[in-house]
């Protein structure tokens, strides 16, 4: 992404002149305040909106000369409502949706939305209808939309809004796994007990400018510049940087103290 800005019909100048690389195989965190920018600039790298000026690759090919349709075979969205994706009476239907839209062989369809589902845990739900699941379970099924058509890249928009602590965890989780199998993994969210826990890198944007780009641990030790952003790291985060150490976790603490001790 090389000098991108993106200016709404309304004249709100969301992006100003962002300049972003994101290697295969990261899981990075794109943090920041409600209207930021995080996700108008999250919708450019598959092309939900394209840039009024600047330039956005994909894997080497400038994304405003692909389709949409071939964008999202290599980029997969899943929005922070799975409502507003989910339109199938049943959820294997929901989950076929994509590799049949791409006019793969029934076989192949139906051996992607099965690995889809076996990924998110959702094998056995196969007939039932995803509106009346529950949240986290509607979420997976969203996800497994998505990795059904192979995407090499995930962006999760607020993947754990209205989620309970275990729902939370199984959804991050899961995300983790998919990342270790070798998807590049990009999420949008306001949680940064998730971001400590899970993210490699984090990208804070601030008025449509990326303020901060780095490693968890080093973005997180830099309280003075979150804070211009409106943004403070865990609670856990911030007690150690007290003490001059920036742990992520309470077992990072823990193990930090003991060996000081």
């Amino acid at each position: 992404m090389e000098r991108v800005y993106y200016c709404y019909p309304s004249g709100v100048e969301a992006l100003k002149g962002i300049d972003l690389e994101i290697g295969e195989g990261e899981f990075v965190a794109i943090i920041g305040q409600n209207g930021s920018g995080k996700t108008t600039l999250a919708k450019m790298f598959n092309g939900l909106l394209r840039p009024t000026s600047g330039r956005v690759g994909v894997f080497g090919q400038e994304v405003g000369r692909l389709s949409r349709r071939e964008l999202g075979r290599t980029v997969g969205y899943v929005f922070q409502n799975p409502d507003h994706q989910i339109f199938a009476s049943t959820v294997f239907e929901e989950v076929a949706f994509g590799p049949r839209n791409f006019g793969l062989e029934e076989k192949v369809v139906r051996r992607n939305a099965e690995e889809a589902l076996a990924a998110v845990n959702l094998l056995g739900y196969e007939d039932q209808d995803p509106f009346i699941l529950t949240k986290g379970e509607r979420q997976r099924v969203a996800v497994a939309s998505v990795l059904a058509v192979k995407p090499q890249v995930l962006i999760l928009d607020e993947p754990t809004t209205g989620l309970d602590y275990l729902q939370q965890q199984f959804m991050m989780k899961m995300v983790a796994s998919l990342n270790q199998k070798g998807h590049t993994i990009i999420i949008i969210t306001h949680s940064m007990s998730t971001v400590a826990n899970y993210a490699h890198r984090i990208v804070v944007l601030h008025e449509g400018q990326v303020l901060v780009d780095d490693t968890t641990r080093s973005v997180f030790s830099r309280e003075i510049e979150l804070e211009r952003a409106c943004l403070r790291p865990p609670q856990i985060v911030r007690f150690g940087n007290q003490l001059g150490i920036t742990p992520l976790t309470l077992e990072e603490m823990l193990e930090v103290t003991e060996s000081k001790s």
